[in-house]
């Protein structure tokens, strides 16, 4: 059952601008002051597109649960200093929204508290209506410190027409799947030559997880070990080579700028310079409004196993010194009514974690969406450990390696490079054990 839309409706009406901006609206810093008889208070790191969005959710929810004093806090690493100390104060807000990849590094610490399943089930929320990998990892032992919003891929955006020239589409009008390293690279060729545009763009310098996303996204398709643990780090130096290799090839030969930020990418893409792209599907809204034929998928298939970097908001319970039980109720009343209207989150382009939104004929209505639900199912998550994930340092240290790749660089000394440095972090005493709250 999902709820119907109401003032969100209206907010989505006129979201087309405030979408395509650039994701910095919102911003703001800690701005929220809830007083106890004011509900519950909701920490997250929405801004810009999404960040309206979410206040029309939370407003529609409030006519459910009673009063939400929702709080912005700017994203990456300030965030998830905020949230780490007060919730080892035990000050932490009511619920919070936490990327699941950063879990490992605030659960052996004690910063969360679990989440009550059979309140949840009592509110229509069930394990088996996510994902199994996806709810996983939100557990530790017997805990559920994690219920999944959504999933947030890294996807492919291309302009149909110019694909299907190309011969890259199938008859359903989806990219089609490709057979090899060699047989992306022909493809992309062939996009370039009946284009008369450069077949593909990606933005990388001086973006903190870019790099890494592409990287992720392509070794994950290997196969190959990449662990980490308290011992250390395992990880097959040939794999690393081999997506170095591709990573050269695909920025060669006029295939792809190798030098180009972030936003010069989208813009290549957005003005008609480029056929293809790959990107966070929070460029959705970016995207479909100035690009004819806006197609998405999920990141190619190119070396084996599908599969591509992924991450995952996620509702957590911090820690308080003395929990309300009115307000921890109201806290499960609120996940069971996002989820269960999620999806109007999903016109933001994220994939709603909860099966039965996605399941409807309402989202596979919704385009180009319904092309790439199936990359929730593919998510490659960060390697689990307490320096990893989203806004982490770790993935922008380890961009370095993998900018060098894409500049031309010998990509041996580059996949020498990123392990020796995943290797020195892994090494690293861990700082969330042994801690309490």
């Amino acid at each position: 059952m999902t709820h119907p839309i109401r003032r969100r409706d209206l907010l989505l009406a006129g979201l087309g601008g405030a979408l395509a901006a650039p994701a910095l609206a919102g911003c703001a810093g800690f701005t929220g002051t809830a007083s106890r008889g004011e509900g519950i208070r909701f920490w997250n790191l929405f801004s810009g597109g999404d960040g309206v969005l979410l206040d029309g959710i939370v407003q529609d929810i409030e006519e459910e649960i009673g009063p939400v004093r929702s709080t912005v806090l700017e994203w990456g690493q300030p965030y998830y200093t905020k949230l780490a100390m007060a919730s080892k104060g035990g000050r932490g807000p009511d619920l919070a929204i936490l990327h699941l990849s950063r879990l490992p590094g605030y659960a052996p610490g004690g910063l969360l508290e679990p989440f009550d399943l059979d309140l949840l089930a009592e509110l229509g929320i069930r394990p088996e209506d996510f994902d199994p990998g996806l709810w996983s990892r939100g557990a530790v032992g017997e805990d559920q410190l994690a219920i999944p919003m959504d999933t947030h891929p890294f996807i492919t955006f291309y302009d149909r027409e110019l694909a299907d020239a190309a011969g890259l589409l199938t008859s359903e009008g989806v990219l089609r799947e490709f057979s090899s390293a060699e047989d992306f690279l022909d493809g992309l060729d062939e996009l370039g030559e009946t284009s008369g545009m450069t077949p593909l763009t990606f933005g990388h310098i001086n973006h903190d997880s870019q790099a890494w996303r592409i990287f992720w996204s392509l070794f994950a398709q290997t196969g190959a070990e990449f662990e980490l643990s308290e011992s250390g780090a395992e990880i097959d130096i040939d794999g690393v080579e081999q997506v170095m290799e591709l990573l050269g090839a695909m920025f060669d030969d006029g295939r792809a700028e190798p030098n180009l930020q972030t936003n010069a990418a989208k813009s290549e893409f957005t003005n008609g310079r480029a056929a293809m792209t790959f990107s966070g599907e929070w460029e959705l809204a970016t995207f479909r409004d100035v690009v004819p034929n806006l197609g998405a998928s999920p990141f190619p298939t190119i070396l084996g196993e599908p599969a591509g970097a992924s991450d995952s908001h996620a509702f957590v319970l911090p820690t308080q010194l003395a929990a309300d039980p009115v307000l921890r109720r109201q806290a499960h009343e609120f996940v069971a009514a996002f989820l269960q209207g999620s999806l109007d989150w999903a016109q933001a382009g994220h994939i709603p974690a909860y099966r039965p939104v996605t399941e409807t004929e309402a989202y596979a209505e919704l385009d180009p969406q319904r092309d790439y639900v199936s990359a929730g199912e593919i998510a490659a998550l960060d390697p689990q450990a307490w320096f990893t994930g989203s806004g982490s340092e770790f993935q922008r240290q380890a961009g370095f390696s993998i900018q060098n790749a894409i500049l031309g660089q010998d990509p041996a000394q580059a996949a020498q490079d990123l392990v020796a440095y995943v290797e020195e972090k892994a090494a690293e005493p861990d700082p969330t054990r042994g801690t309490t709250s």
